[in-house]
């Protein structure tokens, strides 16, 4: 069982940054795959960013590409998401989310089991 905790969340002026972070409990973390997903109004939750066991491995949805950055420190059982050259289209509520055997390339949420509760994130123009 994991619990996740995301913070770092709030508002920023478009070409802003902002790092989030996801905070787990439970003993296995650096067993789990961790990833970040977004849901903003009226539309379907979508993939951000995923990060393999040891951080080695990670993957990107196109639109966050060479801005964003996912990390995780399996000391302290946290994953991050630092965000950069922000803009509005990345206004949503940001979920991190935790699964034993998701896999890096997992885009899907129903591929997680675990979720955080969320944290808004709304870039103004």
């Amino acid at each position: 069982q994991v619990q996740l905790v995301e913070s770092g969340g709030g508002l920023v002026q478009a070409g802003g940054s902002l790092r989030l972070s996801c905070a787990a409990s439970g003993r296995t973390f650096s067993t789990y795959y961790m990833g970040w997903f977004r849901q903003a109004p009226g539309k379907e939750r979508e993939f951000v960013a995923a990060i393999g066991w040891g951080g080695g491995s990670t993957n990107y949805a196109d639109s966050v590409k060479g801005r964003f950055t996912i990390s995780r420190d399996n000391v302290k059982n946290t994953a991050s998401l630092q965000m950069t050259s922000l803009n509005p289209e990345d206004t949503a509520v940001y979920y991190c989310a935790a699964d034993f055997g998701a896999g890096v390339g997992a885009t899907e949420p129903y591929r997680y089991k675990y979720w955080g509760q969320g944290t808004q994130v709304t870039v103004s123009s």
